[in-house]
């Protein structure tokens, strides 16, 4: 890739996109920020809408490389990325580093087919695997919520491992992907520095807020049934409580060099993260 190609940010104020732009833009590229409701203050933000396909041409045109996350509560979004994939392909995109799930393989369901069709589609198509993001522990999600409400993180886990990660080093690793000449591959897996379990996961949150936050160990189905009774859509409960099946039974329970290799530099510990972010943690344990 030329050092002037402009480079187009799906995403681009989710969890890696924001960091994404910022990388890019740190490393002198140009970075096409892509989002519904663009910031009229960025000169290079573009509004992208993955339900209206003619947003597409227009954030494509002049691109030579994507970074892209898919369409966010879409149970089927191959209709909505395949023409993505033509106008980008038409516009001449050479380059795309997907966000996909360490879980996912090129092929399986959603984020599979969507690599698959990629890795089809374009001469230089990354597909960036990393394990659970380390944001769960402080963002919109059932683990963060669990935190802040209870103080308890509650799972079907058991000791089962995983190697959490930063969604800023998914994104460092998603900028050399974007801008370095060589193509670094189809597919990149990506975990933090170490292999833990959900009940140790919650005591570093309990050593960092010096507070007592607790592991309730959940059967799949009665996580699903505490998710859905939470107000999340049942066909989402059972996909999360579907995986932390997997993870019980020691499918994620591996690290990987891959963001030292890459950037130079050791991936983020979870205890690092959570000192770092421990104002969004929120536990606030009730008196009486």
């Amino acid at each position: 890739m030329s050092d002037a190609g402009t480079v187009l940010v799906t995403g681009a104020t989710g969890n890696t996109g924001s960091w994404v732009v910022s990388g890019l833009r740190r490393r002198g590229r140009r970075a096409r920020a892509a989002s519904r409701r663009p910031a009229p203050a960025d000169a290079d933000a573009v509004r992208f809408d993955w339900a209206d396909a003619r947003t597409f041409a227009p954030a494509v045109s002049g691109v030579e490389a994507v970074y892209l996350v898919a369409p966010v509560g879409v149970a089927e979004p191959m209709p909505l990325v395949r023409p993505f994939f033509q106008a980008a392909s038409a516009a001449g995109v050479r380059r795309v580093v997907q966000l996909s799930s360490s879980a996912v393989g090129r092929g399986d369901p959603v984020l599979g087919e969507i690599h698959d069709l990629g890795a089809r589609t374009f001469d230089e198509y990354t597909a960036l695997r990393p394990s659970w993001f380390m944001q769960n522990f402080v963002g919109d999600h059932p683990v963060a919520d669990g935190i802040r409400r209870r103080g308890e993180i509650a799972t079907a886990t058991g000791h089962g491992r995983l190697g959490f990660i930063d969604a800023a080093d998914i994104a460092a690793v998603a900028v050399e992907a974007l801008v370095r000449a060589e193509y670094l591959g189809g597919e990149l897996v990506l975990t933090g520095p170490d292999s833990l379990s959900y009940p140790q996961a919650a005591q570093m949150v309990a050593d960092v807020l010096a507070e007592p936050v607790r592991h309730i160990d959940l059967a799949t189905d009665e996580l699903a049934a505490r998710l859905t009774a939470a107000g999340y859509p049942a066909d989402f409960s059972a996909a999360l409580a579907a995986l932390d099946a997997r993870i019980r039974a020691g499918e994620q329970d591996f690290v990987t060099t891959t963001v030292a290799d890459i950037t130079g530099r050791p991936p983020t510990s979870l205890r690092e993260f959570l000192f770092r972010e421990r104002r969004r943690l929120g536990w606030s344990p009730r008196v009486g």
